[in-house]
């Protein structure tokens, strides 16, 4: 009887039984698949929500039903996030951060003592009532809401019943705690009190453990494109953000402090040692946003460059990109073309990695990004593009052609590596991450017998060698111009 089997799972040299067998076989050229390449990590604080835990979500309607409503903190997500959105971003890995003295909203219920599921001053607003539904039946609904988290009910016959039934839900936004009085002798309605968010929490909170996977650690492993800390202005803080950049092949994005001089943004990158291309060093200039929930709120400028790199392909700088919401800044108040900065200014801080948001742009009367430039000293690497794009790059392939591992080495196995690497870049030159210039491909793969000899083959070895030309950015535009009645215009035919 015919046979079908997958391949590789039959050993052709040795069959027991004359028959047909039919060999299902998955094609050997793997696609590489192109990662995200803008999901943002944001570590800040928040009035509900799990600590130290990564969150991915969507939008503002979402970041509102996991961490609560917008506070006044220069470090609240959903504020952040709100920022964000506004810029174009739409992908974001959140961790909440606390100083260690927030506590849970409280509450007594007929016999049950109950507890908010996160702490923070948003579980304050929890309400939960009891009432008796079915009289023959003595079952019990308990319902429990909340105007910004949801609302979810309950049925039992006791506390031990309504206790498990809330136990097994994932997103309840409260804990019955154990009781030696199980049975329900009243109903009614309380809501819960004594919830708190707790200080601001110190910066060394917000970078976190990495044996604990705390703060901006929690973001190991998660995706992240790029990485920022909500509300931090502190340049000590770039030292551990480099760190984890580097480890995690993250475009960190940092701020000075507020009101930060450009000689003081110098002094400090230089004090710091600061000189990576995975490092964005925002000028301490901080910008006003007029929030439509909290008012006017000084943020960090940290924040929209990094949602604005999010929003833009990895091939793309923040230089000149437009940025949305912005209704001044510390240098500016809140009157756009008040002060800004002189050439002598802006020269300081770009010759020495730091970039700054301010208005005018190079393209007119709107706030964006001044240089697109990381804190490399390397003049080659110092752009945006080139940390994502390299970035995205990397972690694509490295997503996919680890399943080249194992195989058996020969000419097929070049063959199919080369495949795999060509097509790939082949689809970024058609969605123009990568260009022609010049009339030639951006881009050479060479893996076959030149560069693995047998030697190395025979020790288990495979290279690949990848070479891949990126865009440039037109960073300084230069238009000659020659005007005058005795100019004498020579044109080309057909140029009119």
């Amino acid at each position: 009887m015919p046979q079908l089997i997958e391949s590789g799972a039959l050993n052709t040299a040795a069959l027991p039984v004359p028959d047909l067998y039919v060999q299902i076989a998955q094609p050997e050229t793997l696609q590489i698949a192109g990662l995200s390449s803008g999901l943002l990590g944001v570590v800040g604080t928040a009035s509900w929500g799990p600590s130290d835990t990564p969150t991915i979500l969507g939008s503002v309607a979402q970041c509102r039903e996991a961490f609560g409503g917008k506070r006044a903190s220069i470090s609240n997500l959903n504020l952040a996030v709100d920022i964000a959105v506004h810029q174009g971003a739409s992908q974001f890995c959140l961790v909440r951060v606390t100083d260690g003295t927030d506590s849970c909203a409280l509450g007594m219920l007929d016999n049950a003592r109950i507890r908010a599921r996160h702490t923070g001053s948003a579980g304050n607003g929890i309400s939960l009532t009891l009432a008796r539904q079915n009289y023959r039946d003595g079952v019990f609904g308990l319902t429990v809401s909340h105007e910004e988290l949801g609302t979810a009910s309950y049925q039992g016959m006791d506390w031990l019943a309504l206790q498990k039934a809330v136990a097994d839900d994932t997103r309840a936004l409260v804990v019955i705690e154990p009781t030696d009085h199980t049975a329900i002798d009243s109903t009614g309605t309380i809501t819960l009190a004594g919830g708190s968010d707790g200080a601001e929490p110190p910066v060394a909170r917000l970078i976190g453990s990495s044996e604990a996977k705390t703060g901006l650690q929690a973001l190991a492993n998660q995706g992240c494109a790029i990485a920022v800390l909500a509300g931090t202005g502190d340049a000590s803080s770039m030292t551990a953000m480099l760190a984890f950049g580097q480890a995690e092949a993250v475009y960190m994005v940092g701020a000075g402090p507020k009101g930060e001089t450009p000689a003081q943004a110098v002094q400090s990158r230089a004090a710091s040692g600061l000189s990576s291309p995975v490092l964005k060093y925002m000028h301490g200039d901080w910008l006003w946003w007029n929030d439509d929930t909290l008012g006017l709120q000084l943020v960090s400028p940290a924040i929209f460059a990094a949602a604005k790199l999010a929003a833009l392909s990895p091939e793309q700088s923040g230089l000149n990109k437009p940025l949305t919401g912005v209704v001044g800044s510390q240098k500016n108040g809140l009157e756009s073309n008040r002060f800004g900065y002189t050439i002598a200014e802006l020269g300081l801080l770009i010759e020495h990695g730091i970039d700054v948001i301010c208005n005018p742009s190079p393209g007119g009367q709107y706030w964006s990004m001044r240089s697109g430039h990381n804190t490399s000293s390397n003049v080659a690497i110092q752009n945006d593009a080139y940390t994502r794009l390299t970035h995205y790059l990397a972690r694509s392939l490295q997503g996919s052609m680890g399943q080249y591992v194992g195989s058996v080495i020969n000419d097929t196995l070049f063959g199919n590596i080369r495949a795999s690497l060509l097509g790939f870049l082949s689809g970024l030159l058609s969605q123009g991450i990568l260009g022609i210039t010049g009339g030639r491909l951006p881009y050479a793969v060479i893996c076959d017998s030149s560069n693995n000899p047998i030697e190395r083959i025979a020790t288990g070895y495979v290279q690949a060698d990848v070479q891949v030309q990126y865009q440039g950015i037109n960073e300084k535009f230069i238009i000659n111009l020659q005007g005058g009645a005795s100019v004498n215009v020579s044109t080309a035919s057909g140029s009119i």
